[in-house]
């Protein structure tokens, strides 16, 4: 069983940035409990205001599947809709070195 590697770009409207800090922060919180969660560090680009890395490691495709489905991320979703810049995207993969 492989490990799955994640990371996850967001970009917010400037004028919502403290909102957004308290979602992600609360996410962070929340999914670092989970089982199989082995890394989730919120990045801030230092270029660039308003836009954040989350940085994921899970110990397998299943933990991360019950992540998708956890309650808490589904209200992150919901709450932070309306602040985003643009869609999220998420990269996947397996580490090769």
């Amino acid at each position: 069983m492989s490990k799955l590697y994640i990371v996850a770009l967001f970009h917010f409207k400037g004028n919502h940035l403290t909102d957004a800090l308290e979602l992600l922060e609360k996410l962070v919180s929340e999914t670092r409990k989970e089982d199989g969660c082995l890394q989730y560090d919120l990045i801030e680009e230092s270029e660039n205001k308003g836009v954040f890395f989350l940085m994921e490691l899970w110990e397998s495709e299943a933990h991360h599947r019950e992540h998708n489905a956890s309650e808490h991320l589904a209200e992150f979703r919901k709450a932070a809709a309306p602040l985003f810049e643009s869609s999220a995207e998420v990269y996947r993969g397996a580490k090769l070195f």
